[in-house]
């Protein structure tokens, strides 16, 4: 039991590090919003933004982290 929680916690760690990167080096990552797929519409009073290809990205990079961390 003490080996589960030992692995969560090495795992949410890992992963609350990687959040403040992306936080610390957002700036630097232009490139996301502005995926083939983004989807953006602008009118006068309106402005819809919707990110599908970033989120696939971000989906397909995630699934592959937790992927590896299960084998």
């Amino acid at each position: 039991m003490s080996n589960d929680l030992g692995k969560s916690l090495i795992i949410a760690g890992l992963l609350l590090a990687g959040i403040g990167l992306l936080i610390t080096l957002g700036g630097k990552f232009n490139f996301l919003g502005r995926l083939p797929g983004d989807i953006r519409i602008t009118r006068e009073n309106f402005t819809l933004f919707f990110p599908l290809g970033s989120c696939l990205l971000i989906s397909l990079l995630l699934s592959l982290i937790f992927w590896l961390f299960r084998r």
